[in-house]
């Protein structure tokens, strides 16, 4: 209350010290910077987080098209919906999709919202339903923690909500339709800069892989499949893909090894689930 008050007596004072300015005017063109200024400091809503997700994902689609397998996609999104159930989020404003992508590279992409895209070469990677939701679970982790929407440069997203919460802008002109709209572009390609080139920051991956153990324990995995996946991929040599976004698996595996949950491992559902894994995924 104090800061609103701070601000109206200081746009009270400029406008005033305008001449031939109405007082009724001055109070309501103060308030209307006020509000547009509490706007602009707002946390990006699930809606929108959503959209710019969808954005993502249609980018990524570009260079890496879908593999057309819907039982295999199916599979996919049980496993994922079945882990975000046992997430901190177990839904979003649009949902959890998972899509397999016709590639070899070994990748996988959380895109805000919801929506996690993974290469035909992460899932040849897993050799378990346990592991393959181990690499889901990372990348619901990722979700859950708004990594990718944090990824936006915070200039871009103030700019886009002092337009979006002036009074003005009830009535968009022009000018400020192709600002919004390079603005929402700028706040794509942010993430995308970090999904393909520069990758999530250290303590970041560290995060998703810690929260992956819990979400693995509680949906009833084993939660040792994550650091089996890891260890699969020191054998790798490729440079690119997830090995160039991503900190060293020798790293990863340091930092969760003592963390890991103790579970009981019930042999007769992990054989359902190996069962499962090598019915859905003998297609591909």
């Amino acid at each position: 209350m104090r800061v609103k008050l701070f601000l109206l007596l200081i746009g009270l004072f400029c406008l005033w010290s305008c001449k031939n300015v109405d007082i009724g005017k001055a109070v309501d063109m103060t308030f209307t910077t006020i509000k547009a200024t509490e706007k602009a400091a707002r946390p990006i809503a699930e809606e929108e987080e959503y959209f710019i997700g969808r954005a993502v994902a249609a980018r990524l689609l570009q260079n890496y098209p879908l593999y057309d397998n819907p039982k295999l996609t199916q599979y996919l999104n049980l496993i994922g919906k079945t882990l975000a159930l046992h997430s901190e989020k177990p839904y979003t404003f649009g949902g959890y999709h998972l899509a397999l992508l016709n590639t070899n590279e070994v990748n996988a992409f959380a895109c805000p919202g919801g929506i996690i895209l993974i290469t035909k070469g992460m899932l040849q990677l897993a050799q378990t339903e346990d592991e393959l939701a181990s690499i889901i679970a990372h990348e619901l982790a990722h979700i859950n923690n708004r990594d990718g929407i944090n990824s936006i440069k915070q200039a871009r997203w103030t700019e886009a909500l002092t337009i979006i919460g002036a009074k003005v802008a009830r009535q968009y002109g022009s000018e400020e339709l192709v600002r919004l709209v390079n603005i929402f572009e700028g706040s794509v390609e942010d993430i995308l800069k970090t999904l393909v080139v520069n990758g999530y920051s250290r303590t970041q991956e560290f995060v998703a892989d810690e929260k992956a153990l819990s979400y693995l324990a509680k949906a009833g995995y084993n939660p040792n499949a994550l650091v089996n996946v890891l260890e699969r991929m020191k054998k790798y040599s490729s440079t690119g893909g997830i090995f160039k976004t991503h900190p060293q698996a020798e790293d990863r595996i340091n930092n969760i090894r003592e963390k890991v949950p103790l579970t009981t491992l019930d042999l007769n559902f992990f054989k359902i689930r190996v069962n499962r894994f090598n019915y859905f995924t003998r297609t591909y």
